[in-house]
């Protein structure tokens, strides 16, 4: 049998690294988060890669760690950042590569600034935000650009107000 890859798409805070590990564990398949993988391979934090070589860099081995991972024999379940489809063709390549199944996780911008408010820190885009409103209206004016690539998926699911087990069990629906 072919290698299937599972790959999770949507908006930082939109689940998909929570879901995509639990996924992967309930399917027997590896997980791999994107950033994580670029992190290792590159030996630095995405926020210090940003900071030292800049965002085109970055953008550019995003694409090679992409389909390093793609081209792997294995099954995986991948889950990426949330710029990754918004970069050169990264959601035409998805699209076009042989037994893959792209999902967009998607939440309200309500959801999601609530969800981020607590982890800004951690967060290099909106670490210099103040409060709920500026992240909902920075989180509002990104999503609105990044939306059109994030539909590109084959399938959508909303992940507002809904447990993890719930998700699953929907993704496990799509991938029958």
């Amino acid at each position: 049998m072919d290698s299937a890859k599972i790959i999770l798409v949507g908006y930082m805070g939109s689940g998909k690294s929570t879901i995509g590990n639990k996924l992967g564990k309930r399917l027997d398949i590896q997980f791999i988060d994107l950033d994580n993988y670029i992190e290792f391979t590159e030996g630095k934090a995405i926020s210090k890669i940003f900071e030292t070589k800049g965002e085109m860099y970055f953008r550019a081995v995003e694409r090679k760690s992409l389909e390093q991972l793609m081209k792997k024999p294995e099954s995986l379940v991948i889950s990426l950042g949330g710029g990754t489809p918004c970069y050169y063709d990264n959601m035409d390549y998805i699209l076009n590569f042989q037994n893959t199944t792209s999902i967009y996780l998607s939440a309200n911008v309500n959801t999601l600034s609530h969800r981020l408010l607590n982890e800004k820190e951690s967060r290099p885009m909106i670490a210099h935000l103040n409060d709920l409103d500026e992240i909902k209206e920075f989180i509002g004016k990104h999503l609105f650009e990044r939306n059109p690539f994030y539909q590109k998926a084959q399938y959508q699911i909303n992940t507002d107000d809904k447990v993890i087990d719930e998700l699953i069990k929907e993704i496990k629906v799509v991938l029958a």
